[in-house]
């Protein structure tokens, strides 16, 4: 099981009340709904092993470098080149992100990052590394890429909080999007994605890119098909295609999580007690985080 940490930490941030706070007054609403989260989601799935995946650089250089506008509207502070920008982040949020880490290294649960890449590299990386089946948790849909039924790769999409998860394989996405795991990359890139700031074809809808890829097999086909007269295409399809040829000829290499990431050594077991006991009683008596903890450990303990 993967999780996609900061998706589900920012959900857990807006699904529980913010009046959730440490006896010192600071909210800890995302902290106590995350592990709420990960205890439920042991609780029901019994994972053998449990990653946190984490996002070391959230808007990586060498995606910027091919887009621009890529998450360009999510930056709060710019700075200098060759260092990472900051995200802009709900001021009683950021604070509790290194609780979390805290929390999470005590508790003994495997969290990983590595720079300059995002979570969904790590997601990606692991995933193709997988010898058995594979749930990736998260409220990202770009990681629908990776889903296989094939391999037993599926995304448990979080739909109402973090309480109700919808179970995504390829019949889903065949019938949500009409495509399957390995054509969603194109989907997405020909439709864009606001909040990522990539801004697709213009003209190209989901409903239309997804005609196109039924009809030419994938985004190489559906460029084939703009140089050739006699392919199915409308006069203003093939006008919007040709004149996005530069933005599609660098869109994959963002949109397509990477599979090569340099992990470092960890272990993904999911542990059946805590690691350091002492460590997180602290956290929890500083946090207020005893009964969610609590209930964490008990379901490692299952």
């Amino acid at each position: 099981m993967l999780l996609d940490t900061a998706s589900l930490y920012y959900r857990a941030y807006f699904g529980v009340p913010d009046s959730v706070r440490a006896p010192d007054g600071t909210p800890v609403n995302a902290v106590r709904g995350l592990l709420d989260f990960i205890g439920r989601l042991v609780q029901d799935h019994h994972p053998d092993d449990l990653v946190a995946c984490m996002d070391a650089d959230w808007r990586p250089a060498w995606r910027v470098e091919l887009i621009p506008t890529y998450k360009a509207h999510r930056v709060a502070v710019e700075t200098p080149a060759g260092q990472a920008d900051e995200e802009e982040t709900p001021d009683t949020l950021a604070p509790q992100v290194p609780v979390i880490e805290a929390v999470l290294d005590a508790v003994g649960i495997a969290r990983v990052g590595v720079a300059p890449y995002e979570a969904d590299d790590v997601i990606g990386t692991l995933t193709g590394r997988a010898t058995g089946p594979v749930d990736i948790v998260t409220g990202d849909r770009d990681l629908y890429q990776l889903v296989d039924d094939a391999r037993g790769v599926r995304v448990l999409y979080p739909l109402k909080g973090v309480g109700t998860l919808q179970v995504t394989d390829e019949a889903a996405l065949r019938e949500k999007y009409g495509v399957d795991g390995r054509g969603y990359v194109d989907l997405a890139l020909l439709r864009g994605d606001p909040s990522d700031g990539l801004p697709g074809v213009p003209g190209i809808g989901e409903k239309t890119a997804a005609k196109l890829l039924d009809a030419f097999g994938d985004l190489a086909g559906i460029m084939a098909a703009v140089d050739d007269p006699a392919a199915k295409l409308t006069p203003s399809q093939r006008r919007r295609l040709d004149e996005a040829r530069a933005y599609v000829a660098v869109a994959p290499k963002v949109v397509r999580v990477a599979g090569d990431v340099p992990l470092p050594e960890f272990d993904p077991v999911l542990p059946r007690e805590a690691r350091d006991p002492a460590a997180l009683a602290e956290l929890a008596e500083r946090w207020g985080l005893r009964g969610a903890l609590q209930r964490l450990l008990s379901a490692l303990h299952s």
